[in-house]
């Protein structure tokens, strides 16, 4: 088998625009640079017009970084930030997409919609109530996806 038929085509990082996912989106990138892969940049956002008790629920877990997860601009300047880095970092073909939904269920919709063949997630979970809402997304999707996975250190 050839060096190029190893490998990855596709890699899919999911960000929420913190600096620890910023780690892995750059990690994505310089992978996905070197191996000539296209980097899909993903960022999951729950609708501006959800359900209110969801949106409340969501904010009251959230605090001040709700403003991350509700809605699609936010979502989209996001993953347009996260371009800027990975390109930085090496990656040369670079998409984005903001999906509604929880960010497992997201960036595993994503993984499928593009055929990839790695997904990058940073390591860092979701502590306390955050984590009870939005789940352990490095847990989560490592168990579910279907393709391979690489869990970025990003703390520390």
């Amino acid at each position: 088998m050839s060096d190029s038929a190893n490998a990855y085509r596709t890699v899919v990082v999911g960000t929420d625009g913190s600096e620890s996912s910023l780690r892995a989106v750059a990690r994505a990138g310089a992978l996905a640079g070197a191996c000539g892969a296209t980097l899909v940049i993903a960022c999951a956002y729950l609708p501006a017009d959800a359900d209110d008790r969801e949106l409340t629920r969501a904010q009251d877990a959230l605090g001040d970084e709700a403003y991350q997860v509700m809605g699609s601009h936010p979502a989209e300047d996001t993953v347009r930030t996260a371009a800027e880095r990975a390109a930085k970092a090496g990656a040369g073909d670079v998409r984005t997409v903001a999906v509604q939904g929880s960010p497992v269920e997201a960036l595993l919709d994503v993984v499928r919609r593009e055929d990839a063949d790695l997904l990058v997630v940073g390591n860092r979970g979701l502590a306390g109530i955050k984590g009870r809402l939005l789940g352990s997304v490095p847990a989560d999707a490592t168990r579910r996806s279907t393709c391979d996975v690489l869990v970025v250190h990003t703390t520390g």
